[in-house]
């Protein structure tokens, strides 16, 4: 294999400076290469803290302590700084090895250039072998012309160690060394070149990735192969001791029941509440029925009884929208029939809105790691949990089963000030059955399904590679706007204790 890695002059290695953290030991261990270089950016930017989560690691650096803490058993580690590297820097052209088709400039004297000289000379320069335990032979054809490449001016480093300590190495520490180059290459700007996994979720196979290489290698150009970023739907494992009840709040379970019937107002009474009487309609159409507002209302279907003529048009107390009263109690009787009215026109909801969520359970509670976005708190877990059962009335086919796919959901809040008043407003839609729905679920295509009921949810912990992940800094000031499209407003979270 040909490691040669070229970095950035400004980054950490370019500058030489080296990252480290103190052992149970009580000597030092160097950080992998592409950790350095994060820590070094953000030490150069004077950031006070550092989360490691989007490179896999969970862990925060403070800087200001000069210390490493472990986010799940908040252990701390000191860690230090050092201007003495380990490896050489080089500085000059792409190296070339003696004898080779271009016949230009010397050898880099890096380790790894000495390790690509040594295997040359192993195979009598007829191939380079690669980690696969396979040999690959590139042979130019008769009477063609050499190769010549520009030299490139940039820095080399060799962090690996030689090839006989490689050996002994097994599979999945070999695929963490070769991943650890690449991210420390796409972090230096190097340029990359996508590949897709030949069998799936497995590395880049060998041959592949050493045919690449050196058909790069030749044109004198600087070569990364990349993988696809790995979706992260749920967290690190949790034991129970390390669950913790929300701040703030004095339980961690809410179940919903079947609706139960209403008892009281007709549904004319309701409409009635939230109507303004008018004397004299203007010249328009009915947004409903779409008729003249001074003529007749145009639905002629069953219960709704006739009115007055005084009492045709009404106008709703809040928004000053105008409709036929018939239509309103029409419109009002294919609802839920819950007390509450919604003017089909602005949206603006009279009384308290509920909707058809079916019975089930919400469970909540915080564990120990952070999101990305969000290093300087913890997480809130919400767990949804809806069983299929019987639709009710309040439902699209009364009577017919009803599936509940993906149950239980797994969503993720940052355990912050706005994380937990966008718990408590999540709670009272939960009791108002608004979180979910019986409908048609519009990813599949399946009808009589529990779907979500348009309040988004991030169902991503480590990643947010559909849109339901972090970091996403408007999701918050999101997730309350559709929260008060349903109605919720921040007062009705104070009740929520």
């Amino acid at each position: 294999d040909i490691n040669t890695f070229f970095y950035d002059p400004a980054s950490a290695p370019g500058q030489g400076w080296q990252w480290e953290w103190e052992n149970d030991a009580g000597t030092w261990t160097a950080y992998d290469m592409e950790v350095a270089i994060a820590i070094e950016n953000a030490h150069s930017r004077q950031q006070p803290c550092l989360d490691l989560t989007p490179l896999g690691f969970c862990y925060l650096i403070d800087f200001q302590n000069m210390t490493q803490v472990n986010r799940q058993s908040q252990r701390c580690r000191r860690l230090q700084r050092r201007a003495d590297m380990a490896y050489p820097l080089v500085s000059g052209p792409l190296p070339i090895p003696k004898g080779s088709a271009t016949g230009l400039g010397q050898p880099c004297s890096c380790q790894q250039c000495m390790l690509v000289l040594s295997v040359k000379t192993n195979t009598g320069g007829a191939g380079v072998q690669t980690l696969g335990r396979r040999s690959l032979t590139m042979q130019r054809p008769k009477n063609s012309a050499p190769i010549v490449s520009k030299p490139l001016t940039t820095v080399c480093h060799a962090p690996l160690p030689p090839r006989s300590s490689l050996a002994g190495l097994s599979r999945p520490a070999l695929q963490r060394i070769a991943m650890a180059q690449s991210r420390a290459l796409i972090a230096s700007g190097v340029p990359t070149v996508p590949v897709k996994n030949l069998n799936g979720s497995s590395p880049v196979h060998p041959a592949l990735a050493g045919i690449t290489g050196i058909l790069m290698s030749a044109a004198a150009l600087p070569v990364c192969l990349t993988r696809p970023p790995k979706l992260v739907l749920h967290p690190p494992p949790v034991s129970k001791s390390d669950i913790k009840p929300v701040p703030g709040f004095g339980h961690c379970c809410r179940k919903t029941t079947k609706k139960q019937a209403r008892k009281g107002k007709t549904p004319e009474e309701v409409v009635k509440k939230y109507l303004q009487k008018v004397k004299s309609p203007p010249e328009e159409d009915c947004t409903i029925c779409m008729e003249p507002l001074g003529g007749p209302s145009g639905y002629k279907g069953p219960g709704v009884g006739p009115v007055s003529r005084a009492e045709s048009v009404g106008r709703l107390a809040q928004c000053g929208h105008q409709y036929h009263f018939q239509c309103l109690v029409a419109m009002y009787n294919n609802g839920n029939k819950d007390g509450s009215l919604q003017c089909p026109t602005c949206k603006t909801i009279y009384g308290v809105k509920t909707g058809n969520q079916p019975a089930g359970k919400m469970e909540y509670h915080v564990i120990p790691h952070s999101l990305p976005g969000h290093p300087d708190c913890k997480t809130i877990r919400i767990i949804y949990n809806v069983p299929p059962g019987l639709q009710g009335p309040e439902h699209p086919n009364p009577g017919k089963p009803f599936t509940a796919r993906g149950f239980p959901r797994h969503c993720y809040l940052p355990d912050s000030e706005r994380g937990r008043k966008v718990l408590r407003l999540l709670l009272v839609a939960w009791d108002r059955r608004l979180i979910f729905s019986v409908g048609t679920s519009s990813t599949t295509g399946e009808s009589d399904t529990v779907i979500w009921n348009e309040v988004h949810h991030k169902t991503e912990f480590g990643s947010n590679l559909t849109g339901h992940g972090f970091p996403d800094p408007g999701h918050l000031d999101n997730v309350l706007e559709e929260l008060r499209a349903q109605g919720i407003i921040e007062d009705d979270g104070l009740m929520e204790k």
